[in-house]
């Protein structure tokens, strides 16, 4: 899934559609924010903030005034039907990295194969890691066949509570350095799944 299509022609984007993604789930809460906080919260420079921004308005996702950026109806909707959530888990020394941010992708589970796609996407992210655990067949699987339910009952049992995952969702879990590296390394790996 593309939310934003890169320039056929001149200089690159130095942001994804995880960045994208991102600042409009920064801006669901309500809060007006300015493009200079903004961009510090997303990870990416001011110029890129502007394209996000421009673009975001252009598809009326977001307002902009003198007093901040917000969210508009059409963005809070655009969040709400796509089929991933921000969870807020920590899986403690199961992931590397000194911060996590955990992402469901709700349906998916069939297109996970051994989870080395979604760690490899990760890590080209500027993570330290990207962990992947599957729901099949009532069990928590780290693929391609790592029973956590058996082997660490204790964040089994976590996932399970604090999560809505059911059968044939993923939570992806990417790690970092720092917040924003392990942000874009879960919703890199997640927009791969659409």
């Amino acid at each position: 899934m593309k939310i934003i299509e890169a320039p056929q022609y001149g200089p690159m984007f130095r942001f994804t559609d995880a960045s994208v993604y991102w600042a409009l789930y920064v801006l669901s809460d309500g809060k007006r924010m300015g493009r200079k906080r903004l961009s510090e919260e997303i990870g990416v420079g001011e110029g890129s903030m502007r394209r996000i921004i421009e673009t975001l308005r252009e598809r009326d996702m977001i307002s902009i005034k003198q007093t901040g950026i917000t969210i508009t109806k059409t963005g809070l909707n655009y969040l709400k039907e796509l089929p991933i959530e921000v969870v807020d888990i920590n899986l403690g020394d199961a992931v590397v990295g000194e911060f996590s941010r955990s992402i469901i992708v709700y349906g998916v589970s069939n297109k996970i194969q051994n989870g080395m796609q979604q760690r490899d996407a990760g890590i080209k992210a500027g993570a330290s890691g990207c962990t992947t655990v599957v729901f099949r067949d009532g069990k928590l699987i780290i693929p391609p066949d790592w029973d956590l339910d058996k082997e660490r009952p204790e964040i089994a049992r976590k996932i399970r509570e604090e999560t809505d995952m059911s059968e044939k969702d993923v939570l992806i879990v990417g790690s970092g350095d720092d917040s924003n590296a392990a942000t874009a390394a879960a919703l890199t790996a997640a927009f791969e799944l659409f």
